[in-house]
């Protein structure tokens, strides 16, 4: 006789939600790039083709790679797209220090994401607990 019911879910998946959070991020982060389309024409040579393609090609692929983050190698897309928003300080500074802001943010989110893990390893997580009674 077997200690789980047949019918009993499988435990949620705690990276999933660790995915959601960082598909969120991007949505958000993407949504910051659109407003630099505001102040762009208040650097410079003002709002170029290539400025406005620069910035419009970035914010969808940030809305793109939301979606991806369910691939094992969203993670690092996103991670890319951090770089690519920094360079961007050339067309528009302050989109560059919002980049670094972000940064920090995906930072913060790799820790929980390493703590999150951790605690998975070795059994501590309330859903791991529960499936073990």
């Amino acid at each position: 006789m077997s200690s789980e019911p047949e019918g009993r879910p499988a435990p949620p998946d705690p990276m999933k939600g660790v995915r959601g959070v960082f598909a969120a991020t991007l949505v958000l982060e993407s949504i910051v790039v659109l407003l630099a389309l505001l102040v762009l024409p208040k650097f410079g040579t003002g709002a170029t083709a290539v400025g406005v393609s620069v910035i419009t090609a970035l914010a969808v692929a940030m809305i793109v790679a939301a979606g991806l983050q369910r691939r094992s190698w969203g993670l690092g897309l996103a991670l890319g797209l951090q770089v690519a928003m920094i360079a961007c300080a050339v067309l528009v500074p302050a989109l560059g220090v919002m980049g670094v802001v972000f940064a920090l943010v995906w930072g913060g989110l790799l820790l929980l994401r390493r703590d999150l893990a951790r605690k998975m390893a070795r059994g501590e997580l309330p859903s791991q607990q529960m499936r073990d009674q």
